[in-house]
């Protein structure tokens, strides 16, 4: 009776909460994408999505755009620039032609990336290494 409840599907594990928006398999869009929110993409989003929430971009889903987000899942398709303030996470079936930048990056097997990544971090590196101290020999 009570109790008895089966667990639903759960989004991501880097998203949090559930979209509040989601853009149908069958909805295509052309412009500027804005949210305070959570956004799920099935369809076809072609422009700029800023978003003050997470992205998920479903298997269906193709986006050609700049994004940003705090944390971004990748089933589908994207081609553009990535930068998610949090997590990019790429799933086997999704695909990232473009430069991302994010404070950290997961690729399951079968994910693909093509493009240049930087880590974004608070911590200061310094600008030169020095080379391993020992015996020189001259």
């Amino acid at each position: 009776m009570f109790g008895n409840k089966k667990p639903q599907a759960v989004a991501p594990s880097t998203l949090n909460g559930k979209p509040e928006t989601v853009i149908g398999a069958n909805t295509n869009i052309v412009g500027t994408l804005k949210s305070d929110g959570n956004i799920r993409i099935d369809g076809t989003v072609e422009g700029d999505i800023e978003i003050l929430g997470n992205l998920i971009i479903g298997e269906t889903g193709r986006v050609i755009a700049t994004i940003k987000a705090q944390n971004v899942h990748v089933s589908g398709a994207v081609k553009g620039e990535i930068t998610a303030v949090e997590q990019l996470e790429i799933s086997p079936t999704g695909k990232v032609w473009g430069d991302i930048t994010t404070a950290a990056l997961h690729i399951e097997p079968g994910g693909l990336f093509r493009g240049q990544s930087a880590m974004s971090t608070n911590i200061d590196e310094p600008l030169l290494l020095e080379a391993p101290r020992g015996t020189r020999a001259e």
